[in-house]
């Protein structure tokens, strides 16, 4: 069960031992008291030890809370595995992992770090980086122009593939931990995958996949208003036609799976700042096109495309 972030870990009303995942979308001004955040956290959740990704945003829409907290739960709370200080649990043949940083190295060091760092920890439920279904980046909007040299490592520790994770990179500009150029976060399904892709030939030559289907779930890419064909971005400063383009978009993926926009169970949005203010107008479009997904939409400091004002992460559920 994915649930939408809500404003602290004081408004989380789940059964804990269920959990086996948490987001925590933290502003400025919590990142600038982890102890606090730590305590919260630990107030709610216990000894319940569950991976946790942090990821810094400018605010949470729908709340000027510090924080917000988003969890995935499943029965019984799956199979708690540790490495090191990481935790991570397994659940119905998906495994949560942590999101991991490093504050050593330039961007392309620091990118190859945290790949190694999360196949290190899926070596430890016995598996690789071919099990990957989805990874989300987070970086700086200064590192921008040095974004392609990610492609390197990802490459050289992704391998060729036939199967990718899909893939969003989010530009923030309030670091994770100071000195840290990007923090990433993953999640891994058991094996056999299939790669969806409904014949856009950019992916042939990228480390990533619009979207992996590991048994009954189809972990989607990060969607902006691009142009498949032509690579272009579309719709420059109309928010709702490039929320159009977006939802147009995951649909004709979904599609590959025999899936429509009813399966999609969990959306996250990451909204630039100037998307802010019109954002309020797409929910009518967002509920037509993904009546059953809970949503969780941040505002980040820009996106990869300097054009786009919406970056769009679903997960369906094949019904």
């Amino acid at each position: 069960m994915y649930l939408p972030a809500v404003p602290g870990y004081d408004h989380l009303d789940v059964p804990i031992g269920d959990v086996v995942h948490v987001t925590e979308y933290v502003t400025a001004a919590a990142l600038a008291d982890p102890a606090a955040l730590g305590a919260a956290r630990k107030a709610v959740l216990g000894e319940h030890r569950v991976p946790v990704s942090r990821v810094p945003v400018e605010s949470i829409v729908g709340t000027d809370a510090p924080y917000a907290v988003a969890v995935v739960t499943h029965p019984g709370g799956g199979a708690l595995l540790t490495d090191g200080g990481d935790v991570m649990r397994v659940a119905d043949g998906v495994t949560y992992l942590p999101s991991v940083h490093t504050t050593e190295g330039d961007f392309r060091d620091q990118y190859g770090w945290c790949l190694e760092r999360i196949a290190a920890l899926l070596a430890v439920s016995g598996l690789d980086t071919g099990a990957l279904v989805r990874t989300v980046d987070y970086t700086a909007t200064a590192t921008r122009a040095e974004y392609p040299r990610c492609g390197r490592p990802r490459r050289e520790i992704l391998g060729s593939g036939p199967v990718h994770p899909g893939a969003a990179g989010i530009l923030v500009d309030v670091p994770v931990e100071p000195g840290a150029r990007v923090s990433l976060d993953a999640i891994a399904a058991t094996p056999p995958l299939t790669a969806l892709n409904p014949g856009w030939s950019r992916y042939d030559t990228l480390t990533y996949k619009p979207a992996v289907r590991a048994a009954g779930t189809v972990y989607l890419a990060g969607f902006g208003a691009l142009d498949p064909v032509s690579q272009q971005a579309v719709h420059a400063g109309d928010l709702a036609a490039q929320a159009g383009h977006v939802y147009r978009s995951v649909e004709t993926v979904l599609a590959e799976a025999g899936a429509t926009g009813d399966d999609v169970v969990h959306l996250v949005e990451y909204l630039t700042p100037a998307a802010v203010a019109d954002y309020p107008r797409t929910a009518a479009l967002r509920a037509e096109h993904f009546p059953n997904a809970v949503v969780t939409s941040v505002v980040c400091s820009a996106l990869l495309r300097p054009e786009f004002l919406l970056e769009t992460v679903p997960t369906a559920v094949l019904s």
